[in-house]
């Protein structure tokens, strides 16, 4: 299993980590500040998830018109990580 950790731009989080193992399935998704109760929803619902089917589904999601949000710059990571 890799452990990645990502400074996302543009939102209220300051920090994303994360690990994929080898199967290519994301666990462990924390996010640093921003909305606490909405941003641990999202590990939980991503934990064991293929990361690429989740890079593609949170890919371009908006948070009150800034162009990303912390699900988008999650996808962003996770491309990131799978390069």
């Amino acid at each position: 299993m890799k452990n990645f950790s990502f400074q996302p731009q543009g939102v209220c989080s300051r920090e994303i980590s994360f690990s994929i193992d080898d199967d290519g399935k994301l666990h462990n998704v924390h996010f640093l500040g921003g909305c606490p109760g909405n941003l641990q929803a999202i590990g939980k619902l991503v934990e064991g998830a293929d990361a690429a089917d989740i890079a593609h589904i949170l890919k371009g999601n908006d948070c009150g018109g800034r162009g990303t949000s912390c699900a988008d710059q999650l996808s962003q990571a996770l491309a990131a990580a799978m390069e």
